[in-house]
């Protein structure tokens, strides 16, 4: 099942790498990526999409949001997409 995260992440150097290295130490892979900017310059906006099961998605965001760089992760619904 595909799923989407969206999270809010210091714009620091290294903090995607630890992120992507998350995903790939428990054997996800990213499907799409997507990093922007926001309104404050120190803070970017990052929605990735992967293919796992629902409990596999649940425990990766509470490992997200135990790293440093991360400041807030979400789970984004499928139906919010399609619309």
């Amino acid at each position: 099942m595909r799923h989407t995260l969206a999270m809010l992440l210091q714009n620091e150097s290294g903090a995607l790498v630890r992120v992507a290295g998350l995903l790939a130490a428990r054997g996800y892979n990213i499907d799409t990526l997507t990093v922007v900017t926001t309104a404050d310059p120190a803070v970017s906006q990052l929605t990735l999409s992967l293919q796992c099961d629902d409990a596999g998605a649940m425990q990766l965001l509470q490992q997200m949001r135990k790293l440093i760089d991360v400041l807030q992760v979400a789970h984004l619904p499928a139906a919010a997409l399609a619309a």
